[in-house]
């Protein structure tokens, strides 16, 4: 039996062919997601982004109410984001310890605290946020599923090197969620 050659994966592909190979490579029997991940010539970058195109993950907005407050009181926490007015904070502080460690506790700093919340709601629904790994100079965030058009993958790919910094970028890999890793041409 021969061995599978996998040559393909040691040198760097133009966006488009490195699209093509990736969703060629895809094992998965379901629709996986398409990955980036790149390697940064320093910790701590991190931001925010509105890709052109869906992602395929939405992000589960909450505006702090009393109806919010009774379900995080019973342990349900159905939400990626939560907003909050600055007349709210005071009752959020019972539920800092639940929050907090989970990272969804409203602060300024994430933007979260904000005097209109339903006007920042509509805001949230686009956006990715990126950072580096705490240890390495790391970014991983998914641009789209392996079903998204090749084009629309594309637009994602260069709105997030953007974001980034081309000069922050040392290595960029793209991968399905099974099946190899293609390494991007910047």
């Amino acid at each position: 039996m021969t061995k599978k050659n996998k040559r393909y994966q040691d040198q760097p592909y133009p966006i488009e062919k490195a699209i093509k190979l990736v969703k060629e490579g895809s094992t998965s029997k379901f629709n996986g997601s398409i990955e980036v991940h790149l390697i940064t010539t320093q910790i701590g970058l991190k931001g925010e982004i509105n890709f052109p195109h869906p992602t395929g993950k939405e992000t589960r907005v909450a505006i702090a109410d009393e109806k919010t407050l009774a379900k995080i009181a019973k342990g349900k926490i159905d939400f990626d984001v939560l907003l909050a007015s600055a007349t709210m904070m005071p009752k959020l502080a019972k539920y800092a310890r639940t929050l907090g460690p989970k990272g969804l506790m409203p602060n300024p700093k994430a933007g979260t605290i904000t005097d209109d919340p339903v006007k920042a709601a509509q805001q949230w629904q686009g956006k990715a946020q990126f950072k580096t790994e705490i240890k390495a100079p790391l970014i991983h965030l998914a641009i789209g599923k392996v079903n998204t058009p090749a084009k629309q993958l594309e637009e994602n790919f260069l709105v997030l090197v953007a974001a980034v910094g081309p000069k922050n970028i040392t290595k960029a890999v793209l991968a399905p969620t099974m099946g190899p890793g293609i390494k991007v041409a910047l």
